[in-house]
């Protein structure tokens, strides 16, 4: 019997390269339950990736790990997440010039799946597909495997569109949608694409990190 090899895991970046002007402060030096939100994603990330690197545009006060790439919005003047996006397809062409596609997750999402590459990976017929990962019936643009190849059109977006809304550039390509279930806990079910953008929502997710650590008890 033939067993099928695995996919070869993407390269990765974690987009951090927004002002955090809600938050006040750069997400990735958050504090979440004594560990920084980078920890957290990177430690999620790091089994289900090739290369992981950060998408960053401002000093995040903390300190960052030695092998941690760093890289700044190839279009310089923070036009939001599809400039991340567009320059993790950059970076992936330079480090890791066979893949096809490159792994987007957001810096502010703590409870992501650690299948997420193995589920977007087996989505079917894939090949120049957008693959966006989705939870509740909510599309999650920014978790989801980019074609490298369309970075000129992406590029071309952004510097031409007024609006740059993600979901808008998905819907100019070929995509495929990936439903995630919610995530058991005592008090309920949780979105695993819960993402913080302010102090309240970071408290919420210490009272959901807590209620995860009392489920598995």
């Amino acid at each position: 019997m033939n067993v099928p090899e695995p996919l070869p895991r993407p390269p990765a970046v974690i987009l951090a390269g927004g002002r955090s002007s809600r938050m006040g402060r750069a997400k990735v030096g958050l504090v979440l339950d004594g560990r920084t939100m980078l920890d957290r994603i990177v430690e999620r990330l790091a089994p289900q990736a090739d290369v992981i690197a950060l998408n960053l545009n401002a000093d995040p006060g903390i300190g960052l790990p030695p092998d941690l790439a760093v890289i700044a919005d190839t279009v310089p003047g923070y036009f939001g997440p599809l400039a991340g996006v567009l320059t993790a397809m950059r970076h992936a062409a330079q480090v890791a010039p066979h893949a096809a596609h490159v792994l987007t997750v957001p810096a502010d999402t703590p409870f992501f799946p650690d299948d997420l590459v193995a589920r977007l990976s087996a989505a079917p017929d894939m090949e120049g597909r957008i693959v966006v990962a989705c939870s509740d019936g909510e599309m999650h643009p920014l978790f989801a495997l980019w074609p490298i190849a369309i970075a000129d059109d992406l590029e071309a977006w952004i510097r031409t569109d007024t609006k740059l809304r993600v979901r808008a550039f998905v819907g100019r390509h070929p995509s495929l949608a990936v439903d995630f279930p919610m995530i058991a806990t005592k008090a309920g079910p949780l979105d695993p694409f819960f993402n913080i953008n302010t102090p309240e929502e970071l408290r919420e997710a210490e009272a959901w990190l807590q209620r995860l650590k009392e489920h598995k008890q």
